[in-house]
């Protein structure tokens, strides 16, 4: 089925979180023609859904002692030896100034009587730096100021338009993308530059933080334009999602790590401390931590629970006006904080790798971008550090912005004619099947059985498809998502960051290195030999 329609422009930015937002209105005042583009509502992604804040320290609004190299120290302690250190100073230190241009455009943050910001700490942190808005609803104010700019702005924003695949000239540089409207009637956006905002995969799992949406779309499209992913075996699984039942599925209501920042603790149901002894920093150790020790606590079925254990926040004495989503979240099951623990368990959260590209934005294709959490800057390596993701959303964002506009002027991408495109046919997987061994052969415990057991189910359960649908466009994403998933997690014999082999439980220094994967002509997902990745990122 060939496009029916077409809209050009400069560039075109897929997703409407933090990071597409920040680019496009960036790009727009750097004079370019932007389209955004979205498979859902402007506010459906889960940039609202962000409870902790924002991880910076500012001028003069900071603990005594810390600085931006105390929070370069502390995202690299917990990235468990990958991240890039050139790419976290970047995107650190320009933390200050990224969140001063947010509050320029409208952001509210949570301030003191005296004007300045009010902070909380989060797992991983040595200080309070985590500046949030609405107590714990700081994703949702980040939504409605970028949104509002982004109208104010007259920024066109296209909803209910799914993304489907790269529009690619002959020569292999993406000056496009096809997609499907509401109707499913297949168009062409037509611009020398595309820049990737499209989130994450935590519809991977049965049970995660992410909307419907985080189905990994944009990984997909990038990796089938020819372009490398990396670090895709490490998803961080957030310790503490709103245990509402046993086999939950989809989005589970968020405890942010806040609540723990200010006094909650981590309990089984006989009432034992669940992290006393596991680590020096206990219940604010990073969440790779805190997640794999809480699973494995489960596993002892302490009081007869084998799939959850306890928030004891009953200490915290303003728990319905600093953390009023949370409290609403509890109250909506029957639990009371003040008098309750409120039940928890790990849930899949944030996906530490995908696309490769660099600080601004660039990918090692012509043509593409990708910023937030579809991309693969080197900041969070094997882990990421508490409210680094809106922080690097906006700085990226930015970045990238900047960087197309550079492009453009240097001549390095122009508008070309590209290959009238079709509708791609891809593997497809049955979602609620590949959910189901995801979760139970790959999620924070991993060993060589399980991962075998679900690449053969993969194997054998896929259908080739034309992605002639929004859901079908979903499902074959996810299922490329799960395939490079697996060929990285095999082939990464440690335990590291939030990739947890059961078999191999140790670090091992000789994995001190970050996996590539590509696809084959045939479009499977194989690791790439590292020497393609030279100059990419």
């Amino acid at each position: 089925m060939a496009a029916r329609w077409e809209a050009r422009a400069d560039l075109i930015v897929a997703g409407t979180g933090v990071a597409g937002l920040t680019a496009a209105l960036r790009a727009r005042e750097l004079g370019l023609r932007v389209l955004v583009v979205t498979k859902a509502a402007g506010d459906d992604g889960n940039t609202r859904w962000a409870q902790g804040g924002v991880a910076v320290v500012m001028e003069d609004q900071h603990d005594p002692g810390d600085s931006v190299a105390k929070h370069i120290e502390d995202t690299l302690t917990a990235g468990a030896g990958l991240c890039d250190d050139a790419a976290v100073s970047a995107i650190i230190s320009d933390g200050p100034a990224a969140v001063a241009r947010l509050r320029e455009r409208g952001a509210v943050f949570d301030a003191k009587p005296d004007g300045l910001l009010e902070r909380t700490r989060e797992g991983g942190h040595s200080a309070f730096r985590v500046v949030h808005a609405g107590g714990d609803a700081t994703g949702a104010e980040v939504e409605r100021a970028l949104l509002k700019a982004t109208v104010d702005g007259r920024v066109p924003l296209l909803e209910n338009h799914v993304a489907v695949d790269a529009v690619k000239t002959p020569l292999g540089a993406v000056a496009g993308l096809l997609v499907l409207d509401g109707n499913g009637v297949p168009g062409v956006l037509t611009a020398p530059a595309v820049l990737l905002a499209t989130g994450g995969i935590g519809q991977m799992y049965q049970a995660t933080s992410n909307p419907s949406v985080a189905t990994g779309d944009g990984l997909a499209l990038a990796l089938r334009a020819g372009a490398l992913a990396a670090d895709v075996e490490f998803i961080q699984f957030h310790p503490t999602v709103l245990y509402t039942g046993r086999g939950a599925r989809g989005r589970c209501p968020l405890v942010t790590e806040a609540v723990r920042g200010e006094g909650a603790v981590l309990v089984d149901a006989t009432g034992a401390r669940v992290m006393k002894g596991v680590h020096p920093l206990e219940d604010l150790a990073p969440r790779d931590v805190v997640a794999a020790a809480i699973t494995r606590h489960m596993a002892l079925e302490p009081g007869g629970v084998d799939d959850h254990v306890f928030l004891d926040a009953t200490a915290l004495h303003d728990m319905a006006s600093r953390f009023p989503t949370v409290h609403a979240a509890c109250v909506s099951v029957g639990i009371d904080p003040a008098v309750d623990p409120i039940p928890v368990a790990p849930a899949a959260h944030f996906a530490c790798g995908g696309v490769v590209s660099t600080v601004d934005g660039r990918t090692g294709v012509t043509g593409l971008y990708a910023v937030g959490e579809v991309a693969r800057t080197g900041l969070h390596g094997a882990n990421r550090l508490a409210s680094n993701s809106l922080l690097e959303g906006l700085v990226c964002g930015t970045r990238a912005a900047e960087a197309v506009a550079a492009d453009l002027a240097v001549g390095f991408i122009a508008p070309v004619r590209a290959v009238d495109p079709v509708l791609p046919t891809a593997p497809v997987a049955d979602r609620d099947m590949l959910q189901r061994v995801m979760s139970r052969y790959a999620a924070i415990g991993r060993d060589a059985e399980g991962l075998a057991v679900v690449g053969s189910v993969l194997d054998v359960s896929t259908v080739d498809k034309q992605l002639e649908s929004r859901e079908l466009v979903e499902d074959a994403a996810l299922t490329l998502a799960a395939r490079a998933l697996i060929a990285a997690a095999q082939e990464r014999t440690e335990s590291r960051g939030c990739h947890v082999r059961t078999d191999f439980v140790e670090r091992s220094e000789a994995w001190q290195r970050s996996q590539l994967v590509r696809l084959t002509p045939t479009g499977q997902p194989v690791l790439a030999d590292p020497v393609l990745a030279e100059g990419v990122a």
